[in-house]
């Protein structure tokens, strides 16, 4: 099973962007969204390392606030990794 998290764009250099997620940095492509990316959006990473689309950036704040609460629940209940 995949799991889409979306991602902030905190560097663009050409076709490359450096993106965070939950203090996790990577670099990723931007060659196969549809549309420009711009530094503060946030974009669904497909394995690989490719940026697949752009979410809205309500629509990420509440999935990642989700994410955050899942995590803190699992850490809470299995103890930290």
């Amino acid at each position: 099973m995949c799991m889409a998290i979306p991602s902030r764009i905190t560097a663009i250099d050409g076709d490359m962007a450096t993106v965070e997620c939950f203090g996790v940095s990577r670099v990723v492509s931007l060659m196969l969204l549809p549309e420009p990316a711009a530094l503060g959006d946030y974009v669904i990473i497909q394995a690989g390392g490719f940026a697949m689309d752009k979410v809205d950036p309500a629509d990420a704040a509440k999935t990642l606030a989700y994410m955050a609460e899942v995590l803190a629940r699992t850490e809470a209940a299995d103890g930290p990794a």
